[in-house]
């Protein structure tokens, strides 16, 4: 690899900061696995042909296995002293093509990508009509029988604020309490049959956006009201709420800091 000038000294490790891009289809989501391909190691793979380290990579949180992002944030140190531009060239020449870096700079020696977030957004798509789609199919849950937005949407408006989302919490959920505070939350009508559900919050339990997905859309087939969805988020009960949404219409969005 060819180094620019006054790139290539070793020294005092320098914090990185990457917004990534990638599409979930084919991994096992975001976190390191021991034989399953996921975003995350296939970076630090990366990452080590690049630096000759072991580098470590702090996302901002796990994605699910068939989630996808287009701004995962994600940080980490390294002795090699490269450009960031020069890294996000480099990474990407490195990556399949299902995981884009879209940007790298440097951070403060304090940022972790994880622990500072301020709050995340989540959008996830559905395809409302009767045919099926072939081109992006792998990016939106198709349902087939006509939804009713509107009732939808009263009832996922009572998820501003905070609240205990324990009813939407899917097992194995790797949290100290299950209160999280949503700031903004909405369904929109993208076209005539596609619909996006997109929610910020400080934080999510595992599988708490599909399962909220789930239960509007139960509302919106009329299998439920929205008094029921209220009755649902107060109850902490799991078994209450709808199905878990598929995880291929949902994306990380954004991360704030």
């Amino acid at each position: 690899m060819h180094l620019a000038p006054c790139e290539s000294k070793f020294s005092m490790k320098q914090n990185y900061k990457l917004i990534i891009e990638y599409d979930g289809t084919n991994y096992h989501g975001w976190q390191r696995q021991a034989r399953d391909r996921s975003i995350q190691g296939a970076i630090e793979a990366a990452l080590k042909i690049m630096t000759k380290e072991d580098v470590v990579l702090n996302g901002s949180g796990r994605t699910d296995a068939g989630v996808h992002a287009l701004g995962q944030v994600a940080n980490f140190r390294c002795a090699l002293k490269l450009a960031p531009h020069a890294f996000r060239a480099g990474l990407n020449s490195l990556l399949d093509n299902d995981i884009v870096i879209r940007g790298c700079e440097l951070a403060d020696e304090q940022f972790h990508a994880r622990y500072d977030v301020k709050t995340k957004t989540y959008r996830y798509n559905i395809l409302n009509r009767t045919l099926p789609q072939a081109i992006g199919r792998q990016y939106a849950w198709h349902i087939r029988k006509p939804l009713d937005l509107e009732t939808m949407r009263q009832a996922s408006a009572s998820l501003v604020g905070s609240h205990d989302f324990k009813a939407f919490e899917g097992s194995g959920s790797p949290r100290s309490h299950t209160t999280r505070n949503v700031t903004r939350v909405g369904w929109l009508q993208k076209n005539s049959d596609l619909l996006w559900f997109e929610i910020e919050a400080d934080g999510f339990l595992r599988f708490m956006v599909r399962n909220l997905v789930g239960t509007c859309v139960d509302v919106g087939l009329g299998k439920k009201s929205v008094k029921d969805f209220l009755t649902i988020l107060e109850s902490r009960d799991r078994t209450q709420a709808g199905a878990t949404a598929p995880p291929h219409g949902l994306s990380l969005l954004s991360v704030k800091y």
